[in-house]
């Protein structure tokens, strides 16, 4: 199992759930066969910008979901496995990924990843909203 940056990547995932703060993604990736965190920042821009093919990432994402009722700060777990990723590493991201859970422990949905065109803002703001039950307004959002 990988050794994790268990306080930095704390920080950061209290630094996402807060409501004070600008920041609303975290982003760990592999060191060698350590997951560290990589980044942390406001803009879905850069958040998509750290995604290759070749990488197995973990990242802790805050949207606003909700209709016009009701607006709540809801949480994903993106899970992502480049397609150039070897076998061997695929394989070791189910015990990681548990190792990761020991820290990001509370979000609306969990997310497995691997395309480019699903790492989209509004496809992911859908699935936190079908996660989140009733819907009570006209189905609008700002």
């Amino acid at each position: 199992m990988a050794k994790i940056d268990k306080q930095a990547i704390r920080d950061a995932y209290e630094e996402v759930r807060n409501d004070g703060t600008d920041t609303n993604w975290a982003v760990m990736k592999y060191d060698g066969s350590d997951i560290v965190l990589s980044a942390t920042g406001s803009s879905f821009e850069d958040f998509a910008s750290n995604f290759s093919d070749d990488d197995r990432v973990y990242a802790f994402l805050r949207v606003v979901a909700g209709d016009e009722l009701s607006k709540r700060a809801k949480f994903a777990l993106i899970v992502w496995l480049g397609k150039n990723v070897s076998g061997i590493k695929r394989a070791r991201m189910g015990p990681d990924k548990s190792v990761v859970k020991e820290v990001i422990r509370s979000y609306a949905v969990e997310l497995m990843i691997n395309e480019k065109s699903e790492l989209n803002e509004d496809l992911i703001r859908k699935e936190i909203m079908k996660a989140g039950g009733a819907n009570y307004g006209t189905g609008t959002r700002d």
